[in-house]
């Protein structure tokens, strides 16, 4: 089965693991996930990132197909890494900070945005 729009297919591998829809599942994922799992993501995405972003930017508000939106959640989940592996060398956590966990997101688990 195709997950992601034509020109994705080098990453349609991530897309079971990796494209969540929800700031809490990306955030969980992150946190459950090892320092070598997150670099790993983090270099095959990052290449391709210009890219979706590119291809998600065509689509007016809303109609975004199912394809694009996980192929845009894909780069949310860059966004939600990205500080610890460019930062953090791969570390889950934020060294040095209050325990994440201690803080819940009100919109943390809606999917998409409303107008």
């Amino acid at each position: 089965m195709k997950n992601l729009p034509d020109g994705f297919e080098s990453i349609e591998n991530w897309v079971d693991d990796w494209s969540l829809s929800t700031q809490n599942a990306r955030w969980e994922k992150r946190l459950s996930s090892k320092p070598e799992e997150i670099i790993s993501f983090y270099q095959a995405i990052v290449p391709h990132l210009e890219n979706i972003l590119d291809y998600v930017d065509r689509f007016k508000f809303g109609e975004l197909s199912e394809a694009g939106s996980r192929l845009y959640c894909l780069a949310l989940m860059v966004a939600e890494i990205s500080p610890n592996v460019e930062l953090y060398d791969g570390n889950v956590n934020v060294p040095h900070s209050f325990e994440e966990r201690r803080f819940i997101a009100d919109h943390g688990d809606v999917v998409g945005y409303k107008k």
